[in-house]
């Protein structure tokens, strides 16, 4: 009866805001019909959970469960940070959750060392070449009476751990776009998605949201900022938010005049001040493409305009993002920079898990401050705005390019500064064979590729150029 009960006043609540006119936008889109024309055509439905009379049910029919819920997670990119990250959640909280499955790239020790912790069903290697030392190594370090799990190798071998069957929630920390694949073969399997991999939306946007809805799949945010969004908007009503404050620490160079960058050396782009993170997200936190690529999943994550999504610098990254509501009241989400509470909500939603964390102090905090990001000195920002309002596959070629000049930068192929040059230079090819509509995986697959040799291209002139003069 108390199910009852919350669903139908939650319903009441929000049916005025779903009864629209006939030739009104969709009612899942929540939309105002005092939004301009140009507006109307950037909104989307959000792909996450919120904003929605379904979503709402949804929520509250989980939320009665109590404490009496239990979650079986694959987890792909296992001993990467966000890997093993997740697994402490899981150490945490066994009552909750379980490992059905593990993926990994190629570290055999750390990945053999986790087999034996936490007992998956299946295995996946992404480097074939080390598989039969994976399976040397699980077996010296199972109990003998232990059953050794399923073994599996390649990008196949990863998606079908993705799908596992007995799984409920594929949780994504593979960096970059190598994770699109194993993702879209959890949303196909039905399996929910705690999303840390960014770029699966950000490339994929276009063919990830309608998979969503086909294959009824909750799509939760992993990461700090859209986690911030995505627990600020719990109880918004649809149309009800305005506006995304996306917060952003500044990165390693926050602090840098812009004529300074010419001196950075690579270790200097790995020295992020407030998070702890690997190597490719924390240099793009460097150049803020982090914060332009978390521009893009808010769009396509909340249904938001690019308009009305903007990236406020807050040094100290205790507001991990905000909402502004119509009636301009500012929601926000506040804790210390940790990696775990993102994660363990994407994996527990909509319940609340007691953790043993540090609580935030604000008398430890003392101060909070913001400015206005500097796009003069940040072009990674500006672009990852342009290519997000283009859509359609140039979202996905401003990725590769990324990818491709952070692997570069890192091999000391070509210098900080000239990172987002070639991405500029990519996207500016890419303005004649852009496609817009029909996009498929494929066009997906084929554009990330192409822009990754089309950002090789720059390596050569830069290597040809000084040999010229």
């Amino acid at each position: 009866m108390r199910l009852f009960a919350l669903t139908l006043l939650l319903a009441e609540a929000v049916s005025g805001f779903l009864t629209l006119q006939a030739g009104d936008a969709a009612p899942s889109r929540g939309l105002s019909s005092r939004r301009s024309p140009s507006r109307l055509l950037n909104m989307l439905a959000p792909s996450a959970p919120i904003l929605s009379l379904e979503a709402a049910q949804d929520a509250v029919k989980q939320a009665m469960d109590g404490s009496d819920w239990h979650r079986k997670i694959t987890l792909l990119g296992s001993t990467g940070s966000i890997g093993t990250q997740t697994l402490d959640i899981v150490r945490e909280c066994p009552k909750h959750f379980s490992v059905k499955g593990l993926a990994a790239g190629s570290n055999v020790e750390l990945l053999s060392d986790q087999v034996a912790e936490f007992r998956p069903e299946v295995v996946a290697l992404f480097d074939e070449s080390k598989v039969a030392a994976l399976e040397e190594a699980i077996k010296q370090k199972l109990p003998k009476d232990a059953q050794m799990p399923k073994i599996l190798a390649g990008m196949d071998g990863v998606c079908a751990c993705a799908s596992w069957e007995s799984a409920d929630v594929a949780v994504t920390g593979v960096v970059g776009c190598a994770g699109l694949l194993p993702t879209v073969a959890a949303i196909e399997a039905g399996k929910d998605i705690a999303l840390a991999n960014k770029e699966t939306l950000i490339a994929a946007g276009p063919v990830i949201l309608p998979l969503l809805r086909k294959h009824g799949v909750r799509l939760l945010p992993a990461d700090s900022e859209h986690s911030a969004i995505f627990q600020s908007l719990q109880g918004v009503p649809p149309n009800g938010m305005k506006k995304i404050l996306l917060t952003a620490s500044g990165g390693a160079f926050r602090d840098w005049k812009k004529e300074d960058l010419k001196n950075v050396k690579l270790e200097d782009a790995l020295k992020h001040p407030n998070w702890s993170m690997g190597a490719k997200i924390t240099i793009d936190s460097a150049t803020l493409m982090n914060k332009g690529l978390e521009v893009i999943e808010a769009h396509y994550l909340f249904g938001c305009p690019y308009d009305d999504i903007q990236v406020v610098v807050h040094p100290q990254s205790i507001i991990h993002s905000m909402v502004e509501t119509q009636d301009s009241s500012v929601i926000a989400q506040l804790g210390w920079p940790d990696m775990r509470l993102p994660l363990l909500y994407s994996m527990s939603w909509p319940h609340r898990v007691k953790m043993p964390y540090d609580p935030l102090d604000f008398f430890k905090l003392k101060q909070m401050t913001f400015m206005e990001p500097d796009f003069d000195k940040y072009p990674c920002l500006r672009l990852a705005y342009e290519a997000g309002r283009a859509g359609g596959t140039m979202p996905a070629a401003l990725n590769a390019a990324n990818e491709q000049a952070v692997e570069l930068f890192r091999g000391g192929k070509i210098h900080f500064t000239e990172i987002p040059k070639v991405i500029e230079s990519v996207m500016d090819a890419h303005k004649g064979i852009i496609k817009t509509a029909d996009i498929t995986l494929q066009d997906i697959l084929d554009t990330d590729a192409w822009a990754r040799d089309e950002a090789k291209t720059f390596e050569s002139k830069m290597v040809m150029e000084p040999a010229m003069g």
